[in-house]
């Protein structure tokens, strides 16, 4: 399988940045697209509604419906994945990537901060992956691929932002443990991170990263597509890592994902 088309995807924080990434190369083949953020008012820091999302899918030459839905609520989460199963019919990938960063220590971070990270990515993945798979498993191809990194008890990852590392790895060992768990009933199961900085508008707003030593968005959407038309019969458990993944699809020349191929990229976290 080498198109997504006719697929659904249901996709967290797909208003900016990666899942919006991840939607327009989805909506390139013909695929379906359920936008599920919070972003539906215009916000004059983090540009992109999921309104404005959904007009760049369709003119790509997807299907796309916008839902505003914060993660954190279950009643959002099932009222979303059950209106996008009215509108297309079923789900047949679900797209894990609404995150909350806060890189401070322990005595920088307010509980507030880590309540929110903890609720939107561990929590936030289960509670779609909970929703989604119903439908899922009636899918005759069925994803789940989260943005999440390699699981490590290194304490360098720890050390210098505990609760957003803790956050993050949660997200990992959510896959680990639905892949464990559905994998064998043929979901497909596996977590992409790339291996430098990604230029997002989140990433803009934190000081001290350089935008022009990241790459775009596209390179993890490239590598994304790439699994999602992948067989899902015995592929789950793995922790991608999106050059990796191109290099397996034929693509060794990153250079057209770099901001400034001139600069040196900044390598992403949880990462060696």
């Amino acid at each position: 399988m080498s198109t997504l088309s006719g697929k659904t995807l249901f996709i967290t924080g797909a208003s900016r940045g990666i899942g919006l990434a991840i939607a327009l190369r989805a909506a390139r083949d013909g695929a379906n697209v359920a936008i599920a953020a919070k972003s539906d008012v215009r916000n004059p820091k983090l540009p992109g509604t999921i309104h404005d999302a959904a007009r760049a899918v369709e003119a790509a030459g997807g299907g796309a419906l916008p839902l505003k839905c914060d993660i954190r609520e279950e009643d959002q989460v099932r009222a979303a994945v059950a209106a996008t199963v009215d509108a297309f019919g079923g789900i047949d990938i679900l797209i894990n990537n609404a995150s909350a960063i806060w890189l401070r220590g322990t005595l920088d971070t307010p509980m507030r901060r880590f309540d929110l990270m903890q609720q939107v990515n561990a929590r936030g993945s289960f509670l779609c992956a909970q929703a989604c798979l119903p439908h899922l498993l009636q899918a005759p191809n069925p994803h789940i691929l989260t943005l999440a990194p390699p699981p490590s008890l290194d304490p360098k990852w720890w050390a210098p932002h505990t609760g957003y590392t803790l956050a993050k790895m949660g997200m990992s060992l959510v896959t680990l443990g639905l892949a464990g768990e559905f994998g064998p009933q043929g979901v497909a199961v596996n977590a992409l991170w790339p291996r430098s900085i990604i230029a997002t508008d989140a990433i803009n707003m934190i000081p001290g990263v350089d935008a022009a030593r990241c790459r775009t968005p596209e390179i993890v959407a490239d590598a994304a597509h790439a699994v999602l038309t992948r067989p899902a019969q015995d592929f789950h458990g793995r922790f991608l890592i999106d050059e990796e993944v191109l290099r397996e699809s034929g693509i060794d020349d990153f250079s057209r994902y770099a901001v400034d191929p001139a600069q040196p990229l900044l390598p992403d976290l949880f990462l060696d």
